[in-house]
């Protein structure tokens, strides 16, 4: 099954610019999984467990190492996910 989620990271602490961009370089190393950074939050796309396992081994680190926020939204639904099956 195709997912996409939707993630916006929020490090708490005033030098919040390397934090995310950690996140975000971490998530990008993934093959088979589409990342599009935005302004206000990324959108991540593939296979539902690809996806899942790549959250659980980048948030756990980026949670014990700064104080963070994220906020996700998964949907299985969206035109991304739709144009990946076909």
């Amino acid at each position: 099954m195709e997912i996409s989620v939707e993630i916006s990271y929020y490090a708490l602490q005033d030098d919040y610019n390397s934090p995310v961009l950690e996140f975000l370089g971490e998530i990008d190393r993934q093959a088979g999984i589409s990342v599009e950074p935005g302004m206000m939050s990324t959108l991540i796309s593939g296979e539902y467990n690809a996806v899942m396992t790549l959250l659980v081994q980048t948030l756990e680190p980026l949670m014990e190492k700064y104080p963070s926020v994220f906020t996700l939204k998964i949907a299985n639904a969206c035109k991304s996910c739709q144009n990946q099956e076909n």
